[in-house]
Protein backbone atom coordinates (compact mmCIF):
# COMPACT_ATOMS: atom_id res chain seq x y z
CA UNK A 1 0.00 0.00 0.00
CA UNK A 2 1.55 3.66 -1.61
CA UNK A 3 1.08 5.30 2.15
CA UNK A 4 2.26 9.39 1.06
CA UNK A 5 3.53 11.15 4.60
CA UNK A 6 4.43 14.78 5.13
CA UNK A 7 6.98 15.68 7.73
CA UNK A 8 6.01 17.23 11.17
CA UNK A 9 7.62 20.40 9.39
CA UNK A 10 4.79 20.22 6.75
CA UNK A 11 2.10 19.67 9.37
CA UNK A 12 3.08 22.62 11.17
CA UNK A 13 3.41 25.13 8.39
CA UNK A 14 0.39 23.76 6.84
CA UNK A 15 -1.55 24.05 10.37
CA UNK A 16 -0.09 27.83 10.84
CA UNK A 17 -1.16 28.99 7.07
CA UNK A 18 -4.87 27.40 8.07
CA UNK A 19 -4.67 29.68 11.26
CA UNK A 20 -2.71 32.72 9.68
CA UNK A 21 -5.43 32.47 6.68
CA UNK A 22 -8.59 33.12 8.88
CA UNK A 23 -8.75 37.12 8.65
CA UNK A 24 -10.56 37.10 12.30
CA UNK A 25 -7.33 35.49 14.02
CA UNK A 26 -4.66 37.98 12.76
CA UNK A 27 -6.21 41.66 13.99
CA UNK A 28 -7.69 40.29 17.50
CA UNK A 29 -8.24 42.31 21.14
CA UNK A 30 -7.82 39.24 23.62
CA UNK A 31 -7.96 39.70 27.66
CA UNK A 32 -7.08 37.69 30.34
CA UNK A 33 -4.22 37.77 33.41
CA UNK A 34 -0.26 37.57 32.84
CA UNK A 35 1.43 34.75 34.49
CA UNK A 36 4.60 33.08 34.59
CA UNK A 37 6.08 36.64 32.75
CA UNK A 38 9.45 36.45 31.67
CA UNK A 39 11.59 39.04 29.72
CA UNK A 40 14.72 37.95 27.66
CA UNK A 41 17.03 40.24 28.29
CA UNK A 42 19.43 39.72 26.06
CA UNK A 43 17.02 39.98 23.04
CA UNK A 44 14.29 42.28 24.73
CA UNK A 45 11.72 39.40 23.76
CA UNK A 46 8.64 38.99 26.43
CA UNK A 47 7.02 35.67 26.97
CA UNK A 48 4.42 34.93 28.96
CA UNK A 49 1.25 33.68 29.73
CA UNK A 50 -2.42 34.86 29.64
CA UNK A 51 -5.26 33.14 31.27
CA UNK A 52 -8.61 33.60 32.94
CA UNK A 53 -9.84 30.82 35.51
CA UNK A 54 -10.82 28.68 32.59
CA UNK A 55 -7.91 28.67 30.10
CA UNK A 56 -4.76 29.75 28.86
CA UNK A 57 -2.62 30.75 25.96
CA UNK A 58 0.97 31.22 25.75
CA UNK A 59 2.19 34.41 24.51
CA UNK A 60 5.23 36.05 22.77
CA UNK A 61 5.59 39.67 22.36
CA UNK A 62 8.73 40.77 20.13
CA UNK A 63 11.09 43.87 21.27
CA UNK A 64 10.07 46.17 18.81
CA UNK A 65 6.48 45.63 20.54
CA UNK A 66 7.64 45.19 24.18
CA UNK A 67 9.40 48.54 23.63
CA UNK A 68 6.00 50.64 23.54
CA UNK A 69 4.32 49.22 26.82
CA UNK A 70 3.99 52.13 28.79
CA UNK A 71 3.67 50.22 31.94
CA UNK A 72 5.85 47.28 33.88
CA UNK A 73 4.02 44.20 33.25
CA UNK A 74 3.96 42.08 36.33
CA UNK A 75 2.19 38.31 37.03
CA UNK A 76 -1.45 38.83 38.00
CA UNK A 77 -2.15 42.18 36.26
CA UNK A 78 -5.53 41.90 34.13
CA UNK A 79 -4.46 43.00 30.54
CA UNK A 80 -5.75 43.40 27.02
CA UNK A 81 -3.76 42.33 24.31
CA UNK A 82 -3.85 43.20 20.55
CA UNK A 83 -2.44 40.76 18.31
CA UNK A 84 -2.37 37.70 15.96
CA UNK A 85 -2.70 34.33 16.26
CA UNK A 86 -0.59 31.64 14.96
CA UNK A 87 1.61 28.61 15.49
CA UNK A 88 5.51 28.11 16.28
CA UNK A 89 6.56 25.83 12.83
CA UNK A 90 9.73 24.63 15.35
CA UNK A 91 7.75 22.68 18.53
CA UNK A 92 4.23 23.20 16.65
CA UNK A 93 3.25 25.56 20.02
CA UNK A 94 -0.37 27.30 19.15
CA UNK A 95 0.50 30.39 20.52
CA UNK A 96 -0.78 34.53 20.57
CA UNK A 97 1.59 36.86 19.25
CA UNK A 98 0.92 40.20 21.39
CA UNK A 99 1.76 43.71 19.32
CA UNK A 100 0.03 45.58 21.83
CA UNK A 101 -0.49 45.66 25.82
CA UNK A 102 -2.92 47.64 27.68
CA UNK A 103 -3.85 47.25 31.37
CA UNK A 104 -6.73 46.58 32.89
CA UNK A 105 -6.07 45.86 36.72
CA UNK A 106 -5.51 43.26 39.02
CA UNK A 107 -6.36 39.61 37.85
CA UNK A 108 -9.41 37.54 38.95
CA UNK A 109 -7.36 34.81 40.04
CA UNK A 110 -4.83 36.95 41.40
CA UNK A 111 -7.33 38.71 44.01
CA UNK A 112 -9.03 35.37 44.10
CA UNK A 113 -5.48 34.26 45.99
CA UNK A 114 -5.44 37.85 48.08
CA UNK A 115 -9.06 36.72 49.76
CA UNK A 116 -8.01 33.45 51.01
CA UNK A 117 -5.00 34.37 52.01
CA UNK A 118 -6.70 37.13 53.85
CA UNK A 119 -9.34 34.97 55.25
CA UNK A 120 -7.12 32.24 56.86
CA UNK A 121 -4.49 34.61 58.14
CA UNK A 122 -7.62 36.12 59.97
CA UNK A 123 -8.54 32.74 61.22
CA UNK A 124 -5.46 32.47 62.98
CA UNK A 125 -4.05 29.12 60.35
CA UNK A 126 -0.39 31.30 59.80
CA UNK A 127 0.56 31.53 62.82
CA UNK A 128 4.02 30.52 63.96
CA UNK A 129 2.88 29.72 67.17
CA UNK A 130 0.97 26.55 65.41
CA UNK A 131 3.73 25.36 63.22
CA UNK A 132 5.25 21.70 64.95
CA UNK A 133 9.07 21.16 64.58
CA UNK A 134 9.80 18.01 61.93
CA UNK A 135 10.66 14.97 63.58
CA UNK A 136 14.04 14.52 63.46
CA UNK A 137 14.58 10.70 62.42
CA UNK A 138 11.10 9.68 60.41
CA UNK A 139 10.39 5.98 60.02
CA UNK A 140 7.43 6.66 58.10
CA UNK A 141 6.56 9.44 55.69
CA UNK A 142 3.49 10.14 53.16
CA UNK A 143 3.98 11.50 50.02
CA UNK A 144 0.47 12.77 48.03
CA UNK A 145 1.64 14.06 44.59
CA UNK A 146 1.23 12.40 41.31
CA UNK A 147 2.89 9.64 40.47
CA UNK A 148 3.91 10.40 37.21
CA UNK A 149 5.66 13.78 37.84
CA UNK A 150 9.34 14.44 38.25
CA UNK A 151 8.53 15.37 42.29
CA UNK A 152 8.08 11.75 42.97
CA UNK A 153 11.61 10.71 41.22
CA UNK A 154 13.20 13.47 43.21
CA UNK A 155 11.45 12.90 46.77
CA UNK A 156 11.67 8.91 46.30
CA UNK A 157 15.65 9.14 45.15
CA UNK A 158 16.69 12.00 47.78
CA UNK A 159 14.94 10.09 50.57
CA UNK A 160 16.53 6.81 49.60
CA UNK A 161 20.01 8.30 49.67
CA UNK A 162 19.66 10.36 52.20
CA UNK A 163 17.91 8.25 55.16
CA UNK A 164 17.55 4.62 53.66
CA UNK A 165 15.29 3.69 56.98
CA UNK A 166 12.99 5.76 56.34
CA UNK A 167 9.25 3.94 54.76
CA UNK A 168 7.60 5.83 52.08
CA UNK A 169 3.79 5.58 52.17
CA UNK A 170 2.57 6.57 47.98
CA UNK A 171 -0.65 8.33 47.80
CA UNK A 172 -0.87 9.22 44.55
CA UNK A 173 -3.07 11.26 43.39
CA UNK A 174 -3.81 14.13 40.79
CA UNK A 175 -2.09 17.43 41.17
CA UNK A 176 -3.93 19.71 38.72
CA UNK A 177 -7.75 19.94 37.25
CA UNK A 178 -11.04 19.71 38.44
CA UNK A 179 -10.24 16.08 40.33
CA UNK A 180 -6.86 17.50 41.77
CA UNK A 181 -8.22 18.87 45.10
CA UNK A 182 -10.80 16.20 45.83
CA UNK A 183 -8.49 13.42 45.79
CA UNK A 184 -5.61 15.45 47.81
CA UNK A 185 -8.30 16.04 50.04
CA UNK A 186 -9.56 12.32 49.93
CA UNK A 187 -5.80 11.05 50.44
CA UNK A 188 -5.30 13.31 53.22
CA UNK A 189 -8.41 11.93 55.39
CA UNK A 190 -7.12 8.30 54.96
CA UNK A 191 -3.32 9.61 56.12
CA UNK A 192 -5.20 11.19 59.07
CA UNK A 193 -6.70 7.89 60.25
CA UNK A 194 -3.43 5.97 60.26
CA UNK A 195 -1.17 6.01 63.30
CA UNK A 196 2.35 5.20 62.46
CA UNK A 197 2.70 8.26 59.76
CA UNK A 198 5.54 10.34 61.07
CA UNK A 199 5.42 13.63 58.33
CA UNK A 200 3.43 14.11 55.41
CA UNK A 201 4.93 15.77 51.92
CA UNK A 202 2.35 17.14 49.85
CA UNK A 203 3.30 19.41 46.67
CA UNK A 204 4.19 18.95 42.92
CA UNK A 205 7.07 20.08 40.71
CA UNK A 206 7.04 23.51 38.92
CA UNK A 207 4.58 25.06 36.45
CA UNK A 208 2.79 28.46 36.05
CA UNK A 209 0.72 29.67 38.37
CA UNK A 210 -2.57 28.06 37.03
CA UNK A 211 -0.91 25.21 37.09
CA UNK A 212 -0.30 25.35 40.71
CA UNK A 213 -3.55 26.94 41.45
CA UNK A 214 -4.74 23.86 43.26
CA UNK A 215 -3.21 24.47 45.71
CA UNK A 216 -4.58 27.44 46.49
CA UNK A 217 -7.57 25.72 47.30
CA UNK A 218 -9.57 26.95 50.88
CA UNK A 219 -10.69 23.87 51.61
CA UNK A 220 -7.37 22.25 51.09
CA UNK A 221 -5.39 24.48 52.98
CA UNK A 222 -8.12 23.87 55.68
CA UNK A 223 -7.47 20.00 55.91
CA UNK A 224 -4.02 20.85 56.29
CA UNK A 225 -4.45 22.88 58.96
CA UNK A 226 -6.20 19.62 60.60
CA UNK A 227 -3.22 17.62 60.47
CA UNK A 228 -2.60 15.47 63.47
CA UNK A 229 1.30 15.55 62.45
CA UNK A 230 3.85 17.62 60.62
CA UNK A 231 3.22 18.39 56.76
CA UNK A 232 5.96 19.86 54.63
CA UNK A 233 4.22 21.81 51.50
CA UNK A 234 6.57 21.42 48.13
CA UNK A 235 4.73 23.11 45.15
CA UNK A 236 6.35 24.63 42.05
CA UNK A 237 9.82 26.32 42.35
CA UNK A 238 11.71 28.57 44.85
CA UNK A 239 10.11 31.60 43.75
CA UNK A 240 6.00 30.14 43.72
CA UNK A 241 3.81 30.31 46.70
CA UNK A 242 0.48 28.85 47.28
CA UNK A 243 -2.36 28.56 50.24
CA UNK A 244 -0.61 25.63 51.15
CA UNK A 245 2.63 26.91 51.80
CA UNK A 246 1.22 29.14 54.41
CA UNK A 247 -0.81 26.59 56.28
CA UNK A 248 1.30 23.95 56.63
CA UNK A 249 4.24 23.29 59.00
CA UNK A 250 7.22 24.13 56.84
CA UNK A 251 7.59 25.01 53.60
CA UNK A 252 9.90 23.76 50.86
CA UNK A 253 10.73 25.42 48.07
CA UNK A 254 10.43 22.42 45.88
CA UNK A 255 9.88 18.80 46.17
CA UNK A 256 13.76 18.21 46.12
CA UNK A 257 14.16 20.43 48.94
CA UNK A 258 11.34 18.69 50.53
CA UNK A 259 12.80 15.59 50.68
CA UNK A 260 16.00 17.21 52.35
CA UNK A 261 14.33 18.61 54.69
CA UNK A 262 12.31 15.57 55.80
CA UNK A 263 14.86 13.38 56.99
CA UNK A 264 18.98 13.90 58.12
CA UNK A 265 21.94 13.29 56.09
CA UNK A 266 22.99 9.62 56.68
CA UNK A 267 26.74 9.77 55.44
CA UNK A 268 26.56 13.03 58.04
CA UNK A 269 25.22 11.18 60.85
CA UNK A 270 27.78 8.42 60.44
CA UNK A 271 30.76 10.90 60.05
CA UNK A 272 29.37 12.58 63.27
CA UNK A 273 29.24 8.99 65.37
CA UNK A 274 32.33 7.84 63.87
CA UNK A 275 33.77 11.04 65.61
CA UNK A 276 32.03 10.68 68.83
CA UNK A 277 33.43 7.19 68.36
CA UNK A 278 37.09 8.44 68.41
CA UNK A 279 36.66 11.08 71.02
CA UNK A 280 35.51 8.61 73.12
CA UNK A 281 38.17 5.92 72.29
CA UNK A 282 40.86 8.62 72.97
CA UNK A 283 39.22 9.74 76.22
CA UNK A 284 39.09 6.14 77.22
CA UNK A 285 42.85 5.42 76.46
CA UNK A 286 44.21 8.21 78.17
CA UNK A 287 42.32 7.11 81.50
CA UNK A 288 43.42 3.73 81.06
CA UNK A 289 47.01 4.58 80.78
CA UNK A 290 46.46 7.13 83.59
CA UNK A 291 45.24 4.26 86.01
CA UNK A 292 47.61 2.24 84.58
CA UNK A 293 50.86 4.42 85.33
CA UNK A 294 49.64 5.00 88.94
CA UNK A 295 48.86 1.15 89.50
CA UNK A 296 52.63 0.73 88.11
CA UNK A 297 53.30 3.20 90.62
CA UNK A 298 52.35 1.31 93.59
CA UNK A 299 53.30 -2.22 92.52
CA UNK A 300 57.22 -0.71 92.43
CA UNK A 301 56.39 0.92 95.69
CA UNK A 302 54.32 -0.11 98.22
CA UNK A 303 53.02 -3.95 97.08
CA UNK A 304 56.74 -4.30 96.26
CA UNK A 305 57.80 -4.95 99.85
CA UNK A 306 54.58 -4.52 101.74
CA UNK A 307 55.99 -4.64 104.89
CA UNK A 308 58.85 -1.94 104.55
CA UNK A 309 55.76 -0.11 103.85
CA UNK A 310 54.43 -0.47 106.72
CA UNK A 311 57.25 -1.12 109.12
CA UNK A 312 58.70 2.34 107.71
CA UNK A 313 54.82 4.17 108.24
CA UNK A 314 54.86 2.37 111.90
CA UNK A 315 57.96 3.16 112.52
CA UNK A 316 57.52 7.13 111.46
CA UNK A 317 54.15 7.08 113.64
CA UNK A 318 55.90 6.10 117.10
CA UNK A 319 59.09 8.69 116.54
CA UNK A 320 56.51 11.25 115.99
CA UNK A 321 54.33 10.32 118.91
CA UNK A 322 57.44 9.61 121.12
CA UNK A 323 58.47 13.02 120.09
CA UNK A 324 55.47 14.56 121.06
CA UNK A 325 55.05 12.74 123.91
CA UNK A 326 58.29 13.92 125.32
CA UNK A 327 57.90 17.79 124.48
CA UNK A 328 54.60 17.31 126.33
CA UNK A 329 56.03 15.82 129.37
CA UNK A 330 58.97 18.83 129.01
CA UNK A 331 56.28 21.44 129.06
CA UNK A 332 54.28 19.72 131.95
CA UNK A 333 57.57 19.11 133.97
CA UNK A 334 58.74 22.64 133.35
CA UNK A 335 55.38 24.26 134.07
CA UNK A 336 55.42 22.25 137.24
CA UNK A 337 58.85 23.09 138.49
CA UNK A 338 58.13 26.70 138.10
CA UNK A 339 55.09 26.17 140.07
CA UNK A 340 56.58 24.41 142.88
CA UNK A 341 59.24 27.25 143.07
CA UNK A 342 57.04 29.92 143.48
CA UNK A 343 55.53 27.85 146.07
CA UNK A 344 58.70 27.06 147.75
CA UNK A 345 59.34 31.09 147.95
CA UNK A 346 55.83 31.43 149.41
CA UNK A 347 56.24 28.93 152.23
CA UNK A 348 59.89 29.90 152.30
CA UNK A 349 58.56 33.37 153.59
CA UNK A 350 55.92 32.13 155.94
CA UNK A 351 58.44 29.43 157.53
CA UNK A 352 58.85 30.46 161.43
CA UNK A 353 62.67 28.96 161.19
CA UNK A 354 63.29 32.14 158.61
CA UNK A 355 61.87 34.33 161.58
CA UNK A 356 64.00 32.51 164.38
CA UNK A 357 66.75 33.48 162.15
CA UNK A 358 66.52 36.71 162.49
CA UNK A 359 67.31 36.42 166.73
CA UNK A 360 63.33 35.52 167.51
CA UNK A 361 62.57 32.73 169.74
CA UNK A 362 59.45 30.54 170.27
CA UNK A 363 58.20 29.55 173.43
CA UNK A 364 56.83 26.18 173.88
CA UNK A 365 55.12 24.36 176.98
CA UNK A 366 53.93 20.52 176.71
CA UNK A 367 55.02 20.55 172.65
CA UNK A 368 52.88 23.58 172.12
CA UNK A 369 53.63 27.14 171.23
CA UNK A 370 52.70 29.96 173.57
CA UNK A 371 51.04 32.77 172.49
CA UNK A 372 50.14 34.61 175.56
CA UNK A 373 52.13 35.59 179.02
CA UNK A 374 48.63 34.10 180.47
CA UNK A 375 49.32 30.51 179.11
CA UNK A 376 52.32 30.60 181.90
CA UNK A 377 52.54 29.95 185.82
CA UNK A 378 55.79 30.33 188.04
CA UNK A 379 56.92 27.26 188.32
CA UNK A 380 55.90 25.75 185.09
CA UNK A 381 58.91 24.88 182.85
CA UNK A 382 59.03 25.64 179.14
CA UNK A 383 61.28 24.99 176.18
CA UNK A 384 62.91 28.16 173.82
CA UNK A 385 63.33 27.37 171.00
CA UNK A 386 65.86 29.07 168.97
CA UNK A 387 67.49 28.86 165.51
CA UNK A 388 70.78 26.68 166.45
CA UNK A 389 68.71 24.91 168.97
CA UNK A 390 66.81 24.32 172.35
CA UNK A 391 66.98 26.20 175.80
CA UNK A 392 65.03 24.53 178.72
CA UNK A 393 63.42 27.42 181.54
CA UNK A 394 61.69 27.84 184.38
CA UNK A 395 59.31 30.20 184.80
CA UNK A 396 60.07 32.34 188.23
CA UNK A 397 57.71 35.30 187.32
CA UNK A 398 55.10 35.84 184.73
CA UNK A 399 53.75 39.93 184.45
CA UNK A 400 50.96 40.52 182.58
CA UNK A 401 50.13 43.98 180.90
CA UNK A 402 46.49 43.58 180.42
Amino acid sequence: MDIRAITVKQLNFYVKSLIEGDVNLQSVSVTGELSNFKSHYASGHLYFTLKDADAAIRCVMFRSFASRIPFVPKDGMQVVLIGRASVYEKDGQYQFYAEQMLPVGEGDLSREFERIKARLEAKGLFDPQKKRPLPKFPQKIAVVTSETGAAVRDILNILSRRWPVTEVVMCPVSVQGTSAVPEMLNALDRLYRLDNIDLIIIGRGGGSAEDLNEFNSEALAIKISESPIPVISAVGHETDFSISDFVADMRAPTPSAAAELAVPDGEEIIKRLQKYESLLKASLTGKYNYCLSRLEKAMSGVFKRPEDYIINIRSERADKAAENLTNAFAFLLNKNETRLCALAAGLDALSPLKVLSRGYTVAQKDGKAVKTAAELNTGDSINLKFADGVAVCEVKEVESKL
